[in-house]
């Protein structure tokens, strides 16, 4: 039996098949805790999942109802910096593939690049650049996973965009659009590395979710990304970047973020 049956077969009794499942970023796990008729399973009673030391990362997987849709949420994730493999941060998505959802909606705090971008915005994710120097489908493949070569054309669900664009519209704030870029860290980006960034393309930077999109698509669930703009990127905003001041602002934006959520899972 391999890793994957083995978390399966170690929670498959406790919870319903999730038809979405979320990663819920930097400060915003506690939208977990409104699912309906909720079981909490922390991480350390699922066989092979990482556990995640960064604060803001509860390392619950939560699973409840929401929208008419049975939902499956990690709060918190696990990161290359923190010393994994890519197949290691990326095991709790392919869980939750495994375990029967179609849909991912993956979320970050992320540092804005484009001018346009303002702290406390949320930006759903058009595309994405891979820039971590390594992949979740290195090595061989698992073909009841996904393919050996993988299409990412259309990386993030373009129906998905506009529902959640709409949604926000209807809720009264415009959700920004933009492409997401993924970088190894735990370093914060040099005003340097921003200007490069700019160049290439990218909108928004953090430190995850590109290589979960990658598995998410490997094995055919359709992603929808939103980003919370937790902070300036360096050399654009003032003063220097900390971990306590993407928690603040996600904080902030929490009852917005979080009804967006819900009037997605409400209208898929």
């Amino acid at each position: 039996m391999g890793k994957l049956d083995q978390a399966r077969a170690a929670i498959a009794d406790r919870v319903e098949v999730p038809e979405v499942a979320m990663v819920l970023g930097s400060g915003l796990g506690p939208y977990a805790d409104s699912l309906e008729d909720a079981r909490v399973i922390p991480y350390s009673e699922i066989p092979h999942m990482p556990l995640s030391g960064v604060s803001g990362h509860a390392g619950n997987l939560v699973v409840g109802g929401r929208g008419g849709k049975q939902v499956a949420a990690m709060q918190g994730r696990a990161h290359l910096y923190e010393g994994h493999a890519a197949n290691v941060v990326t095991f709790g998505v392919r869980l939750l593939a495994w375990l029967g959802a179609k849909t991912l909606i993956v979320t970050n705090a992320a540092g804005g690049i484009d001018s346009a971008l303002q702290v406390g915005d949320l930006m759903v994710i058009s595309d994405q650049i891979n820039l971590t120097g390594t992949s979740s489908l290195l090595g061989p493949n698992d073909e009841q996973l996904g393919p050996r070569f993988l299409d990412m054309t259309a990386a993030f669900d373009a129906r998905l965009i506009e529902l959640a664009t709409s949604i926000a519209s209807d809720q009264g704030f415009e959700l920004k659009r933009g492409v997401y870029a993924g970088l190894l860290g735990p370093a914060y980006e040099t005003p340097a590395e921003i200007r490069m960034l700019r160049t290439l393309g990218a909108d928004a930077v953090g430190m995850s979710t590109v290589l979960e999109v990658l598995a998410a698509r490997h094995m055919g669930m359709q992603v929808l990304g939103i980003s919370c703009i937790s902070n300036l990127a360096a050399g654009i905003g003032e003063g220097p970047l900390s971990h306590e001041d993407v928690e603040t602002t996600t904080a902030r934006v929490r009852s917005r973020f979080e009804s967006l959520l819900s009037g997605v899972l409400g209208a898929m």
